[in-house]
């Protein structure tokens, strides 16, 4: 199973990000997607981002898999 999961940006160098998930920084390759800057939010996939969200959608995601972990680990 894939998962992909929103992700904050926090830089951007050419065609590479720094992105927070959870608090934690990763790099992201920007390379299929377009005019990402930082405080956006992209769908981060493999190291890649692979959508970018408009915030309110990401918010909703995190929260949603937020919820599930709490249900999971109850």
């Amino acid at each position: 199973m894939c998962l992909s999961v929103p992700a904050r940006v926090v830089s951007v160098s050419g065609d590479m990000a720094d992105v927070s998930v959870g608090g934690a920084i990763f790099s992201a390759g920007l390379q299929m997607v377009e005019n990402v800057g930082v405080g956006d939010y992209v769908l981060l996939h493999a190291g890649f981002a692979i959508e970018k969200l408009n915030e309110e959608d990401a918010l909703e995601t995190l929260r949603l898999l937020k919820e599930m972990d709490d249900i999971m680990t109850e």
